[in-house]
């Protein structure tokens, strides 16, 4: 463990000493519900950054898309969702060796890792806006330590509303990437895929801002939702991961 910690680098103590005097200030307030919930992020940040180490990946920053001047009003903010994710959504038996996965809004590929090393997936895609970003997830498939389980992994550096989506694509991740007339093309493109070759396609999607969009297509059932534990109603769809099913289409 020792070696472990010793390999957490500046910038991530810095991170996590301002969490911590944020947990200070909110005790001194006596607030003891924002102390509660910073210490549970510390504690969940602080096993994350050690897993990374461990496994030679880096996927831990939040990063604007101002960084690479590619911020616009429906484009979202780079942030991974947890490690897990998928392990608490999609259970491996639904997982075969035809299917193929796809993240859109990939990022630092780590939903691509998960996928690739605990499922037998066929192919695992990840398409991703950002070359920096993309880049750096190039640089985690070959550097990391995973085992991974699928030998093919295919990393997309494009624009999401310049992409074709695979006919044979079953499992779609989003971590609200995008929102808006972005967010609509995309699942536009996706019930195309269904339509031109009707199949189940499994969709996860973390932080679903977009349910309302998702479900007035008529094409999309909710099959379950995956939330921490005692969520504050307040936080509304963050936090949480909603999986649908795509419906075929009417009179098919």
């Amino acid at each position: 463990m020792s070696v472990l910690i010793e390999s957490v680098t500046a910038t991530e103590i810095s991170s996590l000493l301002e969490s911590c005097a944020d947990t200070g200030a909110a005790a001194a307030a006596g607030m003891v519900e924002g102390l509660r919930r910073s210490y549970k992020w510390l504690r969940r940040t602080t096993g994350q950054l050690l897993f990374e180490r461990r496994y030679g990946v880096r996927t831990s920053e939040v990063v604007s898309l101002e960084e690479f001047g590619l911020a616009r009003h429906d484009r979202v903010y780079y942030s991974a969702a947890n490690w897990r994710t998928l392990r608490r959504t999609l259970p491996r038996r639904d997982v075969g060796e035809h299917d193929v996965f796809i993240d859109l809004g990939s990022g630092m590929g780590r939903m691509v890792l998960e996928a690739a090393s605990q499922y037998p997936f066929r192919k695992v895609i990840g398409v991703e806006l950002s070359e920096q970003l993309n880049g750096i997830a190039r640089e985690n498939l070959a550097g990391t330590r995973l085992r991974l389980r699928c030998k093919e992994v295919d990393l997309v550096r494009s624009d999401v509303l310049d992409y074709d989506i695979p006919d044979d694509v079953s499992v779609v991740f989003l971590n609200n990437p995008f929102r808006g007339e972005t967010f609509a093309t995309v699942i536009e493109k996706l019930i195309a895929t269904v339509d031109r070759n009707p199949r189940p396609v499994t969709v996860i999607y973390f932080n679903p801002v977009e349910e309302a969009f998702l479900l007035g297509t008529g094409r999309f059932h909710h099959v379950r939702t995956v939330a921490r534990r005692r969520r504050p109603a307040q936080d509304g769809p963050f936090g949480t991961v909603r999986v649908y099913a795509i419906t075929e289409r009417a009179g098919a």
